[in-house]
């Protein structure tokens, strides 16, 4: 089970496609995330590049908790593509951010 809300993911997605212009406020979002959280983010990206499957989500949170070895958020932000890596692993998970990301991009 995601330890992270859609809307979060969403706003990551939305974030790392601006990556030039939001790098500084995307890792503000990443480091007022919590650990569960971030273990969410980084399981998502995993199964969205095919590191894991989506039936292996369990255990793709617990790696990501047992084998942070930098800032999550140094980490996710020197991933080429998470965007798409993240969006990719909601589709793999039957979920889509696609929503949240219209509802933000309006300002919703």
């Amino acid at each position: 089970m995601l330890e992270i809300s859609i809307s979060k993911v969403a706003n990551v997605i939305l974030m790392a496609r601006e990556l030039n212009r939001a790098e500084g406020e995307l890792r503000a979002f990443l480091e007022n995330l919590n650990e569960d959280e971030l273990a969410s983010l980084v399981a998502i990206m995993w199964i969205g590049r095919e590191s894991f499957d989506a039936d292996d989500l369990e255990e793709a949170i617990a790696t990501a908790k047992t084998e942070a070895s930098t800032p999550t958020a140094d980490y996710l932000l020197g991933t080429p593509h998470l965007s798409d890596h993240l969006e990719n692993g909601l589709d793999a998970l039957g979920l889509s951010a696609s929503d949240e990301e219209d509802d933000l991009v309006r300002g919703g």
